[in-house]
């Protein structure tokens, strides 16, 4: 055997034979009995201890004992032959077969894309965790939920304080408000992700605040005492109070419970708009608003930054500068700057989307619950299945505060606001969704389809089921006189509550169920095939059961697609121009 191959048997890396001897705590050489032995010093070397000459040994050769518990002769060299040498660079190692040049491109290969891999994972997490530690949470207790259902629908509270908090915003109006609810916006997301609402809260709406746990800074928990006939605007920093306050507080006006908050500064709209590099306004008439600094040429123009906020804020430009005309910029504003993150120009621009992350992240204050990152992104993906088309921004209904002589408040609208608070606790979108257009024309051609009976043979039993009181003897009314249907009567409330306004027929009275439809307004699916009831008469007789869907005696029903009478609305998809 040459020198290249001493001390290795079957192509084996002589550097894979060492092995620990656990009786002296020394890496030996061990190889196998027919290879010839190695004098090549182990990782530790113990130094020889002398013995003597073994019986029968040629004289000038010594032996060494071998270690307890070895079987390995010691190591020899032939004689006359000069000391090999150790491998350069590696103490005691013998020259090494190189590797094949394929083999070792592989391995390089292999092994820089596993460390970039690693790499990129890594530094993923951490910029994740470095956007996550941007997020503010607050512990609101149950007014929030306790986590995000990514399978329902949900309500998102998003307020926006006017805090002057952060660089640049010293300047703007109160330095010193503790960040009351200057602009709050309850978004409800549908369950099939078809449509949302956008519904805002004027700041002046004269709500009762209830009473609420907040979360101390040592961690002790303190209850805020409610007040009555207040601004909404007083529901957030007042008192103490927090955002859980004003979740409540909508819960309370409204009847609809928001699931999370997301609460944002003066800041966020400097930021999100600057990431996004502007987002397109327009203005009927040229804006030169001394109060908020805003200049704007009439027609479209591109803001961002301290313009964008002065946008938003101004109420002096628009309207009759009052705040709810404030709120229905704001909304056009809303409109433009999601159709902005969501164009193919920001989708597709890694630096916006990084910029857009650091900004938005930055910007907020979240409940604990969708507090992570991950949290948020599912919610923003939730969001991004619906389309711009199906949102629907609007403002809850009101009137000015009769209490006041000097109109500076306003109260709900109770002939219009319960409706649209039924729609979105119902689910009910505010949009024209196509596929439920076609289904429902089907369904209202199916069932209307055929001879009506006059209105003086109707036979018709009236139920309140969720209507206001007194709905049922009003429609009675109604009916009698102006429609026609001498034959009906008051049958008093029903067992159960109902979202949507039924008709319930039997075969042989469909001619009667097309007609009181048609003076009703009744859709395809308001109509009901079923049996029949017996009137005082003792004559068989349909029932009518008004639900929440009823406007008021004589008003005709919509489809499913539920309408605001009296009610400004806007989508998402469409620009408009504030004036």
């Amino acid at each position: 055997m040459d020198a290249q191959g001493r001390g290795r048997a079957d192509d084996v890396d002589p550097a894979d034979q060492w092995v620990l001897n656990p009786n002296t705590g020394e890496y030996e050489l061990r190889l196998s009995p027919s290879a010839p032995q190695s004098g090549i010093p182990g990782p530790r070397r113990a130094a020889a201890a002398p013995s003597p000459s073994r019986m029968g040994a040629p004289a000038g050769r010594t032996t060494t004992p071998a270690a307890p518990g070895r079987d390995v002769p010691p190591p020899r060299r032939r004689r006359g032959a000069p000391p090999e040498e150790p491998l350069p660079g590696r103490r005691g190692r013998r020259p090494v077969k190189q590797k094949s040049k394929a083999k070792k491109a592989l391995l390089w290969t292999g092994g820089t894309m596993a460390f970039v891999l690693v790499a990129g994972a890594t530094t993923g997490y951490f910029y994740l965790k470095h956007l996550e530690g941007n997020v503010g949470t607050t512990d609101v207790g149950d007014a929030a939920a306790s986590s995000f259902s990514k399978d329902e629908a949900f309500n998102i509270l998003i307020i926006g304080t006017d805090k002057r908090t952060g660089e640049g915003n010293e300047g703007y109006g109160d330095a010193g408000s503790v960040g009351h609810a200057d602009t709050t916006i309850l978004l409800h997301v549908a369950k099939d992700r078809t449509n949302a609402t956008a519904l805002s809260i004027p700041r002046d709406l004269i709500v009762d605040i209830p009473d609420c746990k907040t979360k101390q800074e040592d961690g002790t928990d303190t209850v805020v005492a409610g007040q009555d006939g207040v601004r909404f605007n007083r529901s957030l920093g007042e008192r103490g109070r927090d955002a859980g306050c004003t979740m409540r507080t909508v819960e309370a006006a409204t009847g609809i419970k928001p699931h999370h908050f997301v609460m944002a500064d003066f800041n966020a709209v400097k930021t999100l708009t600057t990431a996004v590099d502007g987002v397109e306004v327009c203005v009927e008439n040229a804006v030169n608003d001394k109060k908020s600094k805003l200049v704007l040429p009439a027609g479209t123009s591109k803001v961002e930054g301290e313009r964008a906020l002065a946008f938003v804020r101004t109420r002096h430009a628009f309207g009759n500068e009052g705040d709810l005309d404030r709120i229905k910029v704001q909304q056009q504003f809303l409109g433009s700057l999601m159709r902005k993150m969501t164009s193919g120009d920001t989708l597709t621009s890694p630096r916006k989307l990084l910029k857009l992350a650091e900004a938005a992240t930055n910007a907020l204050t979240v409940d604990e619950a969708i507090g992570k990152v991950g949290t948020l992104k599912d919610i923003a993906l939730e969001l991004k299945k619906v389309p711009t088309k199906n949102i629907s921004f609007m403002t809850i209904p009101v009137k000015d505060n009769p209490a006041e002589t000097i109109k500076a408040t306003v109260v709900v609208e109770e002939t219009q606001a319960p409706a649209i608070f039924d729609a979105i606790k119902n689910d009910v979108s505010f949009t024209e969704v196509k596929k439920q257009e076609k289904k429902e024309k089907a369904e209202v051609a199916a069932r209307l389809k055929g001879t009506k009976s006059a209105a003086s043979e109707v036979r018709v039993r009236i139920l309140n089921g969720g209507a206001a009181g007194g709905s049922a003897q009003q429609q009675l009314s109604y009916l009698q006189t102006e429609g026609g249907v001498t034959k009906s009567e008051n049958a008093g409330n029903a067992e159960a509550t109902l979202a949507k306004t039924t008709l319930e027929y039997a075969p042989d009275q469909a001619d009667q169920a097309r007609r009181l439809a048609d003076i009703m307004g009744l859709s395809g699916s308001a109509m009901k095939p079923g049996k029949s009831v017996t009137n005082a008469q003792g004559l068989p007789a349909m029932t009518l059961t008004l639900g929440k869907d009823f406007k008021g005696a004589g008003v005709k029903l919509n489809s499913s697609t539920a309408a605001a009478p009296g009610v400004d609305k806007s989508t998402a998809d469409k620009a408009q121009c504030a004036s």
